[in-house]
Protein backbone atom coordinates (compact mmCIF):
# COMPACT_ATOMS: atom_id res chain seq x y z
CA UNK A 1 0.00 0.00 0.00
CA UNK A 2 1.68 3.53 -0.76
CA UNK A 3 -0.44 6.29 1.29
CA UNK A 4 0.81 9.83 -0.62
CA UNK A 5 1.09 13.47 0.46
CA UNK A 6 0.98 13.05 4.20
CA UNK A 7 2.99 14.88 7.16
CA UNK A 8 5.17 12.82 9.05
CA UNK A 9 7.28 13.32 12.14
CA UNK A 10 10.93 14.14 11.45
CA UNK A 11 10.23 14.02 7.52
CA UNK A 12 8.00 17.12 6.96
CA UNK A 13 4.81 17.66 4.73
CA UNK A 14 4.24 16.03 1.40
CA UNK A 15 5.97 13.13 1.94
CA UNK A 16 4.78 9.12 0.48
CA UNK A 17 4.70 5.85 3.17
CA UNK A 18 5.05 2.68 1.43
CA UNK A 19 3.97 -0.44 3.54
CA UNK A 20 4.59 -3.99 2.57
CA UNK A 21 4.40 -7.46 4.70
CA UNK A 22 2.67 -4.98 7.54
CA UNK A 23 5.56 -2.71 8.01
CA UNK A 24 6.83 0.68 6.70
CA UNK A 25 8.85 -0.06 3.78
CA UNK A 26 10.13 3.33 2.54
CA UNK A 27 9.23 7.27 3.36
CA UNK A 28 9.92 9.72 1.03
CA UNK A 29 8.96 13.01 -0.98
CA UNK A 30 7.86 11.20 -4.26
CA UNK A 31 7.54 7.22 -4.51
CA UNK A 32 6.85 5.36 -7.44
CA UNK A 33 4.15 3.58 -7.95
CA UNK A 34 0.10 4.60 -7.73
CA UNK A 35 -1.18 5.85 -4.46
CA UNK A 36 -3.89 3.89 -2.93
CA UNK A 37 -4.79 6.57 -0.21
CA UNK A 38 -4.12 10.41 -0.91
CA UNK A 39 -3.44 11.98 2.42
CA UNK A 40 -4.29 15.25 1.08
CA UNK A 41 -1.54 16.71 3.31
CA UNK A 42 -2.98 14.98 6.97
CA UNK A 43 -0.60 14.48 9.62
CA UNK A 44 0.30 10.39 9.64
CA UNK A 45 0.90 9.09 13.49
CA UNK A 46 1.67 6.41 15.13
CA UNK A 47 -1.23 4.65 15.69
CA UNK A 48 -2.87 5.36 19.33
CA UNK A 49 -2.30 2.46 22.47
CA UNK A 50 -4.61 2.87 25.38
CA UNK A 51 -2.17 1.33 28.18
CA UNK A 52 -4.99 0.98 30.55
CA UNK A 53 -8.44 -0.41 29.81
CA UNK A 54 -11.33 -3.34 30.88
CA UNK A 55 -12.36 -4.24 27.49
CA UNK A 56 -14.71 -6.95 28.25
CA UNK A 57 -16.56 -4.38 31.34
CA UNK A 58 -16.47 -2.09 28.16
CA UNK A 59 -18.38 -4.26 26.03
CA UNK A 60 -21.01 -5.17 28.54
CA UNK A 61 -21.66 -1.05 28.43
CA UNK A 62 -24.47 -1.45 26.08
CA UNK A 63 -26.15 -4.14 28.31
CA UNK A 64 -25.99 -2.05 31.25
CA UNK A 65 -27.76 0.99 32.77
CA UNK A 66 -25.83 3.86 33.26
CA UNK A 67 -26.56 5.49 36.88
CA UNK A 68 -23.39 7.63 37.65
CA UNK A 69 -24.25 11.53 39.22
CA UNK A 70 -23.84 12.75 35.39
CA UNK A 71 -26.84 10.87 34.51
CA UNK A 72 -28.76 10.51 37.39
CA UNK A 73 -28.82 13.25 39.89
CA UNK A 74 -30.90 11.42 42.69
CA UNK A 75 -32.40 8.73 44.53
CA UNK A 76 -35.68 9.18 42.62
CA UNK A 77 -34.31 9.45 39.19
CA UNK A 78 -31.78 6.49 39.87
CA UNK A 79 -34.68 4.17 41.12
CA UNK A 80 -36.41 4.91 37.79
CA UNK A 81 -33.47 3.76 35.68
CA UNK A 82 -33.10 0.43 37.91
CA UNK A 83 -36.68 0.33 37.11
CA UNK A 84 -36.13 0.34 33.17
CA UNK A 85 -36.16 -2.87 31.04
CA UNK A 86 -38.45 -5.78 31.06
CA UNK A 87 -39.99 -6.85 34.14
CA UNK A 88 -38.53 -9.26 36.02
CA UNK A 89 -34.97 -9.79 34.29
CA UNK A 90 -31.87 -8.98 35.68
CA UNK A 91 -30.56 -5.67 35.81
CA UNK A 92 -27.36 -4.44 35.17
CA UNK A 93 -26.02 -0.33 36.69
CA UNK A 94 -23.07 0.73 36.35
CA UNK A 95 -20.87 3.92 37.01
CA UNK A 96 -22.57 4.39 40.91
CA UNK A 97 -21.06 7.01 43.10
CA UNK A 98 -22.75 7.85 46.77
CA UNK A 99 -23.27 11.52 45.67
CA UNK A 100 -26.20 9.79 43.98
CA UNK A 101 -28.28 8.10 46.82
CA UNK A 102 -25.73 7.71 49.59
CA UNK A 103 -24.43 4.36 50.47
CA UNK A 104 -25.93 0.85 48.89
CA UNK A 105 -26.60 -2.04 50.44
CA UNK A 106 -29.34 -5.34 49.61
CA UNK A 107 -31.69 -3.10 51.91
CA UNK A 108 -31.51 0.43 50.25
CA UNK A 109 -31.97 -1.32 46.97
CA UNK A 110 -34.79 -3.51 48.00
CA UNK A 111 -36.43 -0.10 49.05
CA UNK A 112 -36.18 1.40 45.44
CA UNK A 113 -36.63 -2.26 43.62
CA UNK A 114 -38.03 -4.98 45.48
CA UNK A 115 -39.19 -7.07 42.89
CA UNK A 116 -36.56 -7.76 40.18
CA UNK A 117 -32.79 -8.68 40.71
CA UNK A 118 -30.70 -5.60 40.35
CA UNK A 119 -26.49 -5.30 40.96
CA UNK A 120 -25.44 -2.03 41.13
CA UNK A 121 -21.18 -1.64 40.29
CA UNK A 122 -19.70 1.03 42.04
CA UNK A 123 -18.00 4.01 39.49
CA UNK A 124 -14.13 2.47 41.15
CA UNK A 125 -15.34 -0.95 39.61
CA UNK A 126 -14.20 -2.60 42.89
CA UNK A 127 -17.54 -2.75 44.57
CA UNK A 128 -21.25 -4.56 43.28
CA UNK A 129 -24.03 -3.84 45.55
CA UNK A 130 -27.07 -6.29 45.09
CA UNK A 131 -30.72 -6.33 46.27
CA UNK A 132 -32.50 -9.32 48.19
CA UNK A 133 -34.03 -10.41 44.67
CA UNK A 134 -30.63 -10.71 42.89
CA UNK A 135 -28.83 -12.45 46.06
CA UNK A 136 -32.38 -15.14 46.00
CA UNK A 137 -32.22 -16.12 42.29
CA UNK A 138 -27.76 -16.50 42.96
CA UNK A 139 -28.44 -18.53 46.48
CA UNK A 140 -26.43 -16.32 48.15
CA UNK A 141 -26.41 -14.36 51.27
CA UNK A 142 -25.00 -11.51 52.89
CA UNK A 143 -25.63 -7.25 52.96
CA UNK A 144 -25.55 -7.66 49.00
CA UNK A 145 -21.98 -5.71 48.78
CA UNK A 146 -19.13 -7.40 46.92
CA UNK A 147 -15.50 -6.38 47.36
CA UNK A 148 -13.49 -7.46 44.51
CA UNK A 149 -15.47 -10.24 43.99
CA UNK A 150 -15.89 -10.48 40.40
CA UNK A 151 -14.19 -13.94 39.37
CA UNK A 152 -16.34 -15.55 41.89
CA UNK A 153 -19.71 -13.72 40.92
CA UNK A 154 -19.23 -14.70 37.49
CA UNK A 155 -20.79 -18.24 38.01
CA UNK A 156 -24.12 -16.56 39.35
CA UNK A 157 -25.58 -13.92 37.12
CA UNK A 158 -26.79 -14.18 33.31
CA UNK A 159 -24.38 -14.06 30.84
CA UNK A 160 -24.36 -10.64 29.59
CA UNK A 161 -24.33 -9.60 25.88
CA UNK A 162 -20.46 -8.26 25.20
CA UNK A 163 -20.75 -5.63 22.04
CA UNK A 164 -16.76 -6.33 21.41
CA UNK A 165 -17.46 -5.43 17.48
CA UNK A 166 -18.83 -1.85 18.79
CA UNK A 167 -16.13 -1.05 21.06
CA UNK A 168 -13.32 -1.94 18.55
CA UNK A 169 -15.41 -0.13 15.99
CA UNK A 170 -15.33 2.90 17.95
CA UNK A 171 -12.18 2.15 18.92
CA UNK A 172 -11.07 2.94 15.70
CA UNK A 173 -12.70 5.59 14.55
CA UNK A 174 -10.92 7.51 16.99
CA UNK A 175 -7.68 6.39 15.87
CA UNK A 176 -7.08 3.43 18.64
CA UNK A 177 -5.20 0.32 17.02
CA UNK A 178 -4.22 -1.13 20.61
CA UNK A 179 -5.32 -1.82 24.02
CA UNK A 180 -3.64 -3.25 27.02
CA UNK A 181 -6.32 -5.01 28.82
CA UNK A 182 -5.44 -4.18 32.87
CA UNK A 183 -8.28 -6.90 34.54
CA UNK A 184 -6.00 -8.31 37.23
CA UNK A 185 -7.58 -11.51 37.19
CA UNK A 186 -8.26 -12.35 33.52
CA UNK A 187 -11.20 -14.59 32.77
CA UNK A 188 -9.94 -17.93 31.10
CA UNK A 189 -10.05 -17.61 27.34
CA UNK A 190 -9.97 -13.71 28.02
CA UNK A 191 -7.94 -13.91 25.04
CA UNK A 192 -9.29 -15.64 22.55
CA UNK A 193 -12.75 -13.78 23.09
CA UNK A 194 -10.83 -10.34 22.53
CA UNK A 195 -9.52 -11.65 19.35
CA UNK A 196 -12.25 -10.64 17.52
CA UNK A 197 -10.96 -6.70 18.34
CA UNK A 198 -9.53 -5.55 15.05
CA UNK A 199 -6.64 -3.77 17.43
CA UNK A 200 -3.31 -5.01 18.51
CA UNK A 201 -3.79 -6.55 22.04
CA UNK A 202 -1.69 -7.47 25.01
CA UNK A 203 -3.55 -8.81 27.74
CA UNK A 204 -1.97 -8.35 31.32
CA UNK A 205 -1.31 -11.99 32.91
CA UNK A 206 -1.09 -13.52 30.08
CA UNK A 207 1.18 -11.03 28.18
CA UNK A 208 3.55 -8.88 30.07
CA UNK A 209 3.39 -7.32 32.44
CA UNK A 210 1.55 -9.06 35.15
CA UNK A 211 -0.86 -6.82 36.91
CA UNK A 212 -0.70 -6.76 40.83
CA UNK A 213 -3.99 -5.34 42.34
CA UNK A 214 -3.45 -3.45 45.95
CA UNK A 215 -5.89 -2.76 48.35
CA UNK A 216 -5.45 -0.59 51.68
CA UNK A 217 -7.70 -3.00 53.81
CA UNK A 218 -5.91 -6.39 52.79
CA UNK A 219 -2.28 -4.46 51.89
CA UNK A 220 0.55 -6.48 51.73
CA UNK A 221 4.23 -6.06 53.68
CA UNK A 222 6.57 -4.41 51.57
CA UNK A 223 8.58 -7.79 52.47
CA UNK A 224 5.13 -10.15 51.46
CA UNK A 225 4.93 -7.87 48.46
CA UNK A 226 8.56 -8.35 47.32
CA UNK A 227 8.57 -11.84 47.85
CA UNK A 228 5.25 -11.91 45.24
CA UNK A 229 7.29 -9.95 42.63
CA UNK A 230 10.29 -12.45 43.23
CA UNK A 231 8.30 -15.12 42.03
CA UNK A 232 7.04 -13.19 39.43
CA UNK A 233 10.23 -12.39 38.12
CA UNK A 234 12.01 -12.00 35.01
CA UNK A 235 8.58 -11.08 33.78
CA UNK A 236 7.52 -6.97 34.64
CA UNK A 237 4.68 -5.98 36.85
CA UNK A 238 2.50 -3.45 36.98
CA UNK A 239 1.11 -2.32 40.11
CA UNK A 240 -2.72 -0.95 41.14
CA UNK A 241 -1.46 2.08 43.30
CA UNK A 242 -4.22 4.57 43.70
CA UNK A 243 -3.61 5.53 47.48
CA UNK A 244 0.03 6.57 48.88
CA UNK A 245 0.32 3.91 50.98
CA UNK A 246 -0.28 1.22 47.98
CA UNK A 247 2.75 3.44 46.57
CA UNK A 248 4.91 3.12 49.43
CA UNK A 249 4.54 -0.66 50.10
CA UNK A 250 5.46 -0.95 46.46
CA UNK A 251 8.24 0.90 46.02
CA UNK A 252 9.57 -0.27 48.84
CA UNK A 253 9.01 -4.12 47.74
CA UNK A 254 10.45 -2.79 44.08
CA UNK A 255 13.63 -1.88 46.42
CA UNK A 256 13.86 -4.70 48.01
CA UNK A 257 12.95 -7.25 44.90
CA UNK A 258 14.38 -5.01 42.65
CA UNK A 259 13.13 -3.26 39.66
CA UNK A 260 12.79 -4.90 36.21
CA UNK A 261 12.94 -3.32 32.80
CA UNK A 262 8.70 -2.97 31.97
CA UNK A 263 7.48 -2.37 35.56
CA UNK A 264 4.97 0.15 36.04
CA UNK A 265 2.40 1.81 38.50
CA UNK A 266 -0.81 1.70 37.46
CA UNK A 267 -3.00 5.38 38.32
CA UNK A 268 -0.69 6.45 40.38
CA UNK A 269 -3.49 8.01 41.70
CA UNK A 270 -1.41 9.62 44.97
CA UNK A 271 2.13 10.63 44.42
CA UNK A 272 3.79 12.98 47.10
CA UNK A 273 6.45 15.07 45.98
CA UNK A 274 8.74 13.62 48.13
CA UNK A 275 8.71 10.01 46.33
CA UNK A 276 9.10 11.50 43.04
CA UNK A 277 13.13 10.96 43.40
CA UNK A 278 12.14 7.79 45.08
CA UNK A 279 10.24 6.70 41.16
CA UNK A 280 13.17 8.43 39.10
CA UNK A 281 15.75 6.11 41.24
CA UNK A 282 13.94 2.63 40.37
CA UNK A 283 13.35 3.34 36.73
CA UNK A 284 9.45 2.50 37.34
CA UNK A 285 7.04 4.14 34.57
CA UNK A 286 3.91 5.67 35.54
CA UNK A 287 0.53 5.04 33.33
CA UNK A 288 -1.93 7.78 34.68
CA UNK A 289 -5.32 8.60 33.97
CA UNK A 290 -5.38 12.59 33.79
CA UNK A 291 -8.90 12.87 32.79
CA UNK A 292 -10.09 11.69 36.22
CA UNK A 293 -9.54 15.21 38.19
CA UNK A 294 -11.64 16.79 35.17
CA UNK A 295 -14.14 13.96 35.21
CA UNK A 296 -14.32 13.39 38.76
CA UNK A 297 -13.43 16.75 40.24
CA UNK A 298 -16.80 17.13 42.44
CA UNK A 299 -16.24 14.41 44.03
CA UNK A 300 -12.92 14.62 44.94
CA UNK A 301 -13.06 17.52 46.69
CA UNK A 302 -15.40 15.83 49.00
CA UNK A 303 -13.91 12.67 48.91
CA UNK A 304 -10.37 12.74 49.60
CA UNK A 305 -8.10 13.86 52.30
CA UNK A 306 -6.78 17.20 51.65
CA UNK A 307 -3.56 16.58 52.12
CA UNK A 308 -3.93 14.00 49.02
CA UNK A 309 -5.47 16.68 47.02
CA UNK A 310 -2.47 18.27 45.65
CA UNK A 311 -0.83 14.96 44.41
CA UNK A 312 -3.68 13.63 42.17
CA UNK A 313 -2.51 12.19 39.07
CA UNK A 314 0.52 14.11 38.43
CA UNK A 315 1.93 14.56 34.99
CA UNK A 316 4.06 16.97 34.25
CA UNK A 317 6.04 17.02 37.41
CA UNK A 318 6.49 13.19 36.57
CA UNK A 319 7.64 14.08 33.34
CA UNK A 320 9.76 16.99 34.16
CA UNK A 321 11.42 14.66 36.80
CA UNK A 322 12.42 12.47 34.27
CA UNK A 323 9.91 9.71 35.19
CA UNK A 324 8.55 7.78 31.96
CA UNK A 325 4.55 8.25 31.90
CA UNK A 326 1.95 7.25 29.29
CA UNK A 327 -1.81 7.33 29.74
CA UNK A 328 -4.55 4.78 29.63
CA UNK A 329 -8.58 6.04 29.53
CA UNK A 330 -9.51 3.44 32.07
CA UNK A 331 -12.84 2.45 30.18
CA UNK A 332 -15.66 2.23 31.25
CA UNK A 333 -14.54 3.76 34.64
CA UNK A 334 -13.73 6.41 32.49
CA UNK A 335 -14.05 7.66 29.02
CA UNK A 336 -12.67 5.71 26.29
CA UNK A 337 -12.37 8.98 24.01
CA UNK A 338 -8.06 9.11 23.97
CA UNK A 339 -8.06 12.50 22.85
CA UNK A 340 -10.75 13.63 25.59
CA UNK A 341 -7.83 12.43 28.03
CA UNK A 342 -5.28 14.65 25.77
CA UNK A 343 -7.54 17.65 26.24
CA UNK A 344 -8.02 16.99 30.06
CA UNK A 345 -3.89 16.67 30.36
CA UNK A 346 -3.75 19.89 28.25
CA UNK A 347 -6.04 21.87 30.38
CA UNK A 348 -5.31 21.32 33.86
CA UNK A 349 -5.43 24.41 35.93
CA UNK A 350 -3.29 22.25 38.99
CA UNK A 351 0.34 22.36 37.69
CA UNK A 352 0.36 19.29 36.42
CA UNK A 353 -0.30 20.55 32.96
CA UNK A 354 0.87 18.88 30.07
CA UNK A 355 1.91 20.35 26.33
CA UNK A 356 -0.17 18.77 23.53
CA UNK A 357 2.87 17.21 22.16
CA UNK A 358 3.28 15.56 25.42
CA UNK A 359 -0.23 14.62 26.08
CA UNK A 360 0.02 12.86 22.34
CA UNK A 361 2.62 10.77 23.49
CA UNK A 362 1.21 9.54 26.56
CA UNK A 363 -0.86 7.28 23.77
CA UNK A 364 1.86 6.52 21.17
CA UNK A 365 4.08 4.48 23.27
CA UNK A 366 5.23 0.89 22.97
CA UNK A 367 2.78 -1.74 24.26
CA UNK A 368 4.62 -2.99 26.66
CA UNK A 369 6.74 -0.05 27.02
CA UNK A 370 4.22 2.34 27.40
CA UNK A 371 6.70 5.86 27.79
CA UNK A 372 8.71 4.43 24.80
CA UNK A 373 7.16 6.79 21.78
CA UNK A 374 6.88 4.66 18.33
CA UNK A 375 8.07 6.89 15.84
CA UNK A 376 7.37 6.34 12.09
CA UNK A 377 10.24 4.81 10.53
CA UNK A 378 11.07 2.25 8.45
CA UNK A 379 11.01 -1.39 9.15
CA UNK A 380 8.41 -0.43 11.88
CA UNK A 381 4.85 -1.87 12.15
CA UNK A 382 2.51 -0.25 9.91
CA UNK A 383 0.05 0.69 12.62
CA UNK A 384 -1.13 3.94 12.06
CA UNK A 385 -3.74 7.00 12.43
CA UNK A 386 -4.44 9.44 9.28
CA UNK A 387 -5.78 13.00 10.14
CA UNK A 388 -7.74 15.31 8.08
CA UNK A 389 -5.62 17.90 9.43
CA UNK A 390 -1.44 19.04 9.97
CA UNK A 391 -0.14 18.06 12.88
CA UNK A 392 -0.65 21.73 13.90
CA UNK A 393 -4.04 22.09 13.63
CA UNK A 394 -4.30 18.62 15.41
CA UNK A 395 -3.06 19.20 18.54
CA UNK A 396 -4.68 22.83 18.57
CA UNK A 397 -8.04 21.05 18.29
CA UNK A 398 -7.02 17.23 19.73
CA UNK A 399 -10.15 15.48 19.00
CA UNK A 400 -11.00 12.66 17.60
CA UNK A 401 -12.99 13.90 14.69
CA UNK A 402 -9.91 14.69 13.14
CA UNK A 403 -9.10 10.93 12.96
CA UNK A 404 -9.50 10.33 8.90
CA UNK A 405 -8.38 6.30 8.96
CA UNK A 406 -6.98 3.75 11.02
CA UNK A 407 -4.79 0.47 10.12
CA UNK A 408 -3.11 -2.49 12.29
CA UNK A 409 0.20 -3.71 10.23
CA UNK A 410 -1.33 -1.68 7.01
CA UNK A 411 -4.53 -2.96 6.82
CA UNK A 412 -7.48 -0.53 7.41
CA UNK A 413 -9.49 -0.83 10.14
CA UNK A 414 -11.55 2.28 10.39
CA UNK A 415 -13.47 3.59 8.66
CA UNK A 416 -14.59 -0.19 8.16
Amino acid sequence: MLIRNVEVAGHGAAVDVRIEGGRIAEIGPVLAGPGDVDGRGGALLPGLHDHHVHLAALAAEAASVRVGPTEVRDRTAFAAALASGPPGEWVRAVGYHESVAGELDRWTLDALVPDRPVRVQHRTGALWMWNSAALRAAGLEGDGRFWREDERLRGFVPPVRLDLEGVGRRAAALGVTGFTNADPHPAGGLTQMLSVLPQRLLVMGVDEPVKLMLDDPTLPTPAQLARTIGEIRPRSVAVHCVTRVQLLVTLLALDEAGPADGDRIEHGSVIPAEMIPWLRRLGVAVVTQPHFPVERGAAYATDLDADDRPHLYRCRSLAEAGIPIAAGTDAPYGTPDPWAVMRAATERDDGERLRPEAALRLFTGEPQHPARTRRLAVGAVADLCLLHAPLRTALDALSGELVRAAYVSGRRIAPA
